[in-house]
Order: structure tokens, then C-alpha cells, then sequence
């Protein structure tokens, strides 16, 4: 399946999605192929807030923002994902997972890719409309389905919850 198809197929069955996943091997360039392309994802949705706030505060010039962003999730927010993505494992291990460090590597990227399209969404809100109920829902609704995703998926990946 192509990887649009796979991200909407998550949305409906993130076990099933992620299980197709792992049958593929342990694939590291795929690893890291979804995690730099969510960070990048996220980065371009900073975007507007990024824009808003150079317009309603011009102390800090719009291009010295985009360029802390792009260091932040281009360099620095993969490695702490891979960080978080060995807590995971380590976590599932405790108990009872049996799964791979590779599992929980790949379950974790997945699932900041799958949301990364609602993270999005958050980013022009934010920019678009700023701070408010608004993006506050748009944000909570991009964490629930972020760790929904994530904690499915991470469980098929560590075998827990199987019947």
C-alpha cells in the first residue's frame, strides 16, 4: 500500500496497519524515513504561529524563528524520538512485552507520522486564529489521537493485549 493509504488505514485499525508494517522486516531507513518526514511535517506546520508571532512581536525576526525550528525538529526532536521510542520499549518490557527494539521504534514514528496531518490543522489554527478555545480543542485532539495511535500500536508491536 502506499503510505497516504497506510496513514488512513491507521486511523481505522492501527493494529491491523502496524501489524502489515512489522511483517515487513526490521527496516531502519523505513524507521527513519517516518520519523524525519513527521518532524518535517511538523515543522512546516509551525509555520503560521511562527509567522503570527514575527508579525505581533518583531524583536526576534521571522528568519531566526524558522531557523531555531528547523534545528529544533529537523536535528534535535528525532534523537529525543528515539529516546522515547527505547523508554517504550523498556516500559513494555515491565510488562510483559516481547516485542523489538525496532517495534517500538517503528510504532512510535508511525504514529507521530499518521497525526502529523492533524498537527497541521493545529498549526493554522494557531496561526490563523492564535491562542483560544479553538486551538486549545484542535490540540487536545491532536494528543488523543497521537497517543491513541501510538499506544496501540505500540502494544501490538510488544505483544501485549493479543487474544
Amino acid at each position: 500500500m502506499s503510505l497516504t493509504l497506510d496513514i488512513v488505514a491507521t486511523w481505522r485499525a492501527p493494529r491491523v496497519t502496524i501489524r502489515r508494517l512489522l511483517a515487513g522486516g526490521p527496516r531502519e531507513d523505513r524507521a527513519i524515513v517516518f520519523v524525519m518526514l513527521a518532524c518535517a511535517l511538523i515543522f512546516v506546520a509551525q509555520w503560521p504561529r511562527l509567522v503570527r508571532q514575527a508579525h505581533f512581536d518583531d524583536s526576534i525576526p521571522l528568519q531566526a524563528l524558522l531557523g531555531s525550528a528547523l534545528f529544533v525538529w529537523l536535528f534535535l526532536m528525532p534523537l529525543f524520538f528515539y529516546g522515547l521510542a527505547a523508554f517504550s520499549h523498556l516500559f513494555a518490557r515491565m510488562v510483559g512485552g516481547t516485542g523489538s527494539w525496532f517495534g517500538a521504534r517503528l510504532a512510535l514514528f508511525w504514529a507521530l507520522l499518521c497525526t502529523a496531518p492533524l498537527g497541521l490543522l493545529h498549526g493554522l489554527v494557531a496561526g490563523f486564529l492564535g491562542a483560544g478555545a479553538a486551538l486549545n480543542l484542535v490540540g487536545v485532539l491532536v494528543w488523543v489521537a497521537f497517543l491513541a495511535i501510538w499506544l496501540l500500536s505500540l502494544a501490538e508491536a510488544e505483544g501485549l493485549g493479543r487474544t
